[in-house]
């Protein structure tokens, strides 16, 4: 008797890093939706605009993996861990990350734990908010006769401190980003008070380019009170650099203490 029964189908493991951009869903690329559109699983992280999954076969099975600072529901290994099973079980796994994976997403390491197991993945990037975020506020971070370099920083370390390059940053005259950094602010502005840039601009943006979006602008002294004052918390990026002189809410900053310096 011949067997009639219909094998399920069986798919090969793949796993596909893909950069969700900084938070509007408008912001991924199309590479990254064409991915999205032939997953069979998905999982997400905190900082990724939920809607993006719609873009998902509605087979495709959705997790969430938190992961933001201060916010770890899973730790990187059982991510890692999960992203194996999944694809060994179900086959198209997308990795949906925030902003880029290779930027602080601590994508190479899920590369490398695919890899371990040989099963094949890609990476497509995504922008990081490093660079689109102030952008979208007229900052670049470089801009001729302004800024001829930028770092980009994470504010704290695994261990918990301030980033040992912050203070090698602050030195230069290069545009800094800083990630992940919001709750050290009042510390790493004592690091550029240091370096006698007191008077250095500077930009915080919570939530950028979502419609929770907040601004402050302000100089290293005083960047601290402007954000308590517009109660700014994270997910934020602190921009350090005479670029930010370029927003159209710094003008008003200098002609004040441009009339303080005449006074």
């Amino acid at each position: 008797m011949i067997d009639t029964l219909t094998k399920k189908e069986i798919k090969e493991p793949r796993i596909t890093l893909v950069g969700a951009g900084p938070g509007d869903a408008d912001l991924i690329t199309l590479k990254g939706l064409k991915a999205l559109k032939t997953a069979d699983v998905v999982l997400y992280d905190a900082l990724v605009n939920e809607e993006l999954l719609e873009f998902a076969p509605a087979h495709a099975t959705k997790v969430y993996v938190g992961k933001r600072s201060g916010d770890h529901s899973y730790s990187q290994d059982a991510v890692n861990k999960l992203m194996i099973d999944y694809a060994i079980n179900y086959g198209h796994v997308v990795r949906l990350k925030g902003g880029d994976p290779f930027v602080f997403g601590r994508g190479f390491e899920e590369l490398d734990y695919a890899a371990s197991y040989s099963i094949p993945a890609q990476v497509i990037p995504g922008i990081s908010s490093s660079i689109g975020v102030p952008g979208m506020q007229n900052i670049p971070v470089t801009h001729r006769g302004l800024s001829e370099s930028f770092w980009v920083v994470t504010g704290t370390t695994v261990s918990g401190k301030v980033s040992n390059d912050i203070y090698e940053a602050a030195r230069s005259r290069a545009t800094v980003v800083v990630l992940m950094g919001i709750h050290k602010l009042a510390e790493i502005t004592e690091i550029f008070k240091k370096e006698g840039k007191n008077k250095l601009p500077v930009a915080v943006i919570q939530s950028g380019s979502t419609v929770n979006e907040k601004v402050a602008i302000g100089i290293v002294d005083t960047i601290v009170e402007v954000v308590e004052e517009k109660k700014i918390t994270s997910p934020a990026l602190i921009v350090f650099g005479d670029v930010v002189s370029l927003h159209p809410q710094y003008q008003p900053i200098k002609e004040f203490y441009d009339i303080v310096a005449e006074g």
